[in-house]
């Protein structure tokens, strides 16, 4: 029977680590959040030997042994053995061999620990063309620990790099050098923890002196702790920077033995001179405004066919349902209940999957970083980061996933801001309510041979949601309560060429964390939609089915048409249609009727269900034998009770600006629920938006009325 062993995986950001964890683990991945934060719980298993079988923790890139973000601290806990959970064996330390003498700043950390390492050293193709040449073999004496050269993405490497971890687990293994005297650091202290933690190295009691308040010891040995600070007149600032200054002094040696570097004045690389270009001033916003153009259209046009095809697919399977079962309450629930709820589930899925997918590609490249940069400054002012951007621009995809790629934003205020004011984006799923709405309201006319007012009032759809997330997020800074530096640490990775496994990998990791998390919750929503639009007060239900009973029995060739009605009033008398008739004197105000307010209700699932209820309740036309007319015709023709039309002017604008930034979409309250872990903060999304909707629809549509 194989061993079984933990491995951490640590590394500097853009040092190689999720590449070599793709490689090492293929899709035997498993993605989670550490207990007590949003932070990716990436876990994998894989054969490093016939005896030796490993799961791979893959902690969040660090550039040091002291933490400042919760991502930081979630890896120094890991490596300080303080995580309940995860225990590792042996660490895997991956070192960029680009930027060695600052990769080897955390790795002489994580060698001072005194646990078994093996050291990675990838990126060495870049290195060469920078004219850097390293002494593998130099550097592995000089370190003390085994030095593996490998490049994850070409698979170079490999079997060599399970060798030494096999090796090294069964303790075959250097004896490392102490890169730094702790006792000339901390004195006395260092030895008196040690008093107390027999089993921790020197450099391990140095860190209890530092951060004990943040271990979980007992409280005999905080105390004790406390007691060795005071009486030694410990310093931890002091201390940390005079560790640092005996680290590089000892990596400068390191650096002299082993590395040939090449002259500083060389030519830069291919990288600055493109930076020159993509970071510019001008350039640079117009670069990456096509970028962006390009990616969301690339995801409208990829997705749309595998969409269309799902939707073909659980419309064929709910007509055979339809054909096959019985016509009881279970058929019912099956096919309106379950299966459109998986429906409403698998169509976001191609989104997810290609957006995911196009964005690791831009990761890959190193374009993905420049676009944070670039942007960092506006998001600034209105309480965000550089790193706020991506989400928020994938939301005019869709908004479950772009609420999830913001576990990249490591400051807790700043990634709750930006989850809070995403689903303003306006997002795919609103396109089918704006164009049926712009083409009832809108004149369909070109000025100057090209300019759609139509397509002006769109523009201003997406403006309009894009510049009330920034208003929002500037005034919700102020309430929300949450003290924390704000670090914008980013540092620009070379450009490379993007690895389409990668990509893959990426796509079908995010797809199972939606199907299987938030798809959990959108099909308990579902059902309970279900149960509301097919049930209401049994007298109601019970007369209006025999009415239409009786009618069909006397009018058999408008069996059809009567059908339709029928269902149009069993849903108005409905717990939903009921409900909607309850909200009309509230929506009223808004140019609103009942038939409104129940699509309003119903697009709750998904906003796009707008269409579909008007479908429905419009189905009736005054002439019942014309069947020709189209739904936006029926829209177009219906009238209130004093004969004004219910689709005038200002009740489209109004509504349009409804569904521009009302909450209706429980896939994201699902979503949003999951990534804050409290119902807290997606209910106060959904009042919020409601609220700012319902009072920017009223001012809109008395302008206009």
């Amino acid at each position: 029977m194989a061993k079984k062993i933990n491995i951490a995986l640590v590394g500097n950001p853009n040092s190689g680590k999720s590449s070599l964890f793709n490689v090492l683990t293929g899709l035997n991945q498993k993605v989670g959040n550490f207990p007590g934060v949003t932070v990716d719980k990436k876990t994998g298993y894989c054969n490093i030997s016939e005896t030796l079988s490993a799961t791979l923790i893959d902690l969040p890139g660090t550039y040091s042994l002291y933490p400042k973000r919760a991502d930081e601290w979630v890896a120094y806990k890991v490596l300080l053995q303080q995580d309940e959970d995860i225990k590792p064996d042996m660490v895997l330390l991956v070192a960029d061999a680009s930027n060695l003498k600052r990769n080897l700043l955390f790795c002489s950390q994580i060698i001072d620990l005194n646990v078994p390492v093996v050291l990675a050293l990838s990126m060495m193709d870049l290195a060469g063309s920078k004219g850097t040449q390293i002494d593998v073999a130099g550097l592995e004496r000089e370190l003390g620990v085994p030095v593996v050269s490998i490049n994850p993405r070409k698979g170079k490497g490999i079997p060599q790099l399970k060798k030494v971890i096999d090796q090294t687990a069964a303790n075959h293994i250097l004896m490392h050098r102490e890169f730094i005297n702790c006792h000339l650091l901390a004195q006395n202290a260092v030895s008196s923890v040690k008093k107390l933690v027999p089993s921790i190295s020197d450099y391990t009691a140095l860190h209890y002196l530092i951060n004990h308040e943040h271990f979980k010891l007992g409280s005999s040995l905080q105390d004790a702790i406390e007691v060795i600070e005071e009486e030694n007149k410990f310093n931890p600032t002091r201390t940390q920077a005079e560790e640092i200054m005996q680290r590089y002094g000892r990596i400068k040696q390191i650096m002299q033995v082993t590395v040939v570097e090449s002259d500083p004045l060389k030519k830069a690389l291919f990288t600055e001179k493109l930076d020159n270009i993509l970071l510019d001033r001008k350039w640079g916003y117009l670069i990456l405004l096509a970028v962006l153009f390009l990616l969301f259209q690339s995801v409208f046009w990829v997705a749309h066919y595998p969409m269309d095809a799902i939707e073909w697919i659980f419309g064929k399977l709910s007509g055979f349902l339809g054909s096959t079962l019985p016509d009881t309450w279970w058929s019912d629930l099956l096919i309106n209940g379950v299966v459109a709820g998986l429906s409403g589930i698998m169509v976001f899925i191609p989104q997810i999957m290609i957006l995911f997918g196009l964005i690791t590609l831009l990761e890959d490249t190193g374009y993905m970083a420049r676009i944070s940069f670039l942007t960092d400054k506006l998001m600034r002012k209105v309480g965000l980061n550089g790193k706020s951007v991506m989400p928020m621009i994938s939301g005019l995809a869709c908004a479950v996933p772009a609420i999830m790629s913001a576990r990249n934003i490591e400051n807790r205020k700043e990634r709750l801001l930006t989850i809070m004011v995403t689903p303003l984006m306006s997002c795919s799923a609103r396109l089918p309510v704006y164009t049926i709405l712009i083409a009832l309201i809108i004149p369909s006319k070109l000025y100057f041979g090209f300019l759609s007012i139509q397509g002006l009032v769109m523009m201003g759809l997406y403006l309009l949601g894009t510049i009330m997330a920034l208003i929002v997020s500037f005034v919700m800074k102020w309430f929300i309560n949450i003290k924390e530096k704000s670090f914008f640490i980013l540092e620009l990775p070379v450009y490379r060429a993007p690895r389409w496994k990668n990509a893959l990998t990426t796509m079908i990791e995010k797809a199972k964390i939606f199907v299987f998390q938030a798809g959990k919750i959108i099909m308990v929503i579902s059902l309970l939609l279900w149960v509301l639009s097919t049930y209401g007060p049994a007298d109601k239900m019970a007369g209006v089915t025999a009415k239409y009973k009786q009618l069909i029995q006397q009018n058999p060739q408008q069996s059809d048409e009567l059908n339709r009605q029928r269902k149009t009033e069993l849903l108005q008398n409905s717990f939903a249609g009921t409900l909607g008739k309850a909200i009309e004197p509230s929506i009223r105000p808004l140019g609103y009727d009942w038939k409104i307010g129940i699509a309003l209700i119903t697009s709750f699932a998904a906003r796009e269900v707008f269409v579909g209820t008007m479908a429905t309740l419009y189905s009736v036309g005054e002439d019942a034998n014309d069947n020709s007319s189209t739904l936006r015709q029926k829209m177009s023709a219906a009238v209130r009770a004093d004969g004004s039309k219910v689709y005038d002017l200002a009740t489209g604008l109004s509504l349009l600006v409804f569904y521009v930034l009302s909450m209706q979409c429980m896939s994201t309250l699902a979503i949003v629920k999951r990534e804050t872990r409290s119902w807290k903060w997606p209910t106060i999304q959904l009042i919020y938006m409601t609220v700012l909707a319902y009072l920017m629809s009223w001012l809109v549509y008395n302008i206009f009325k």
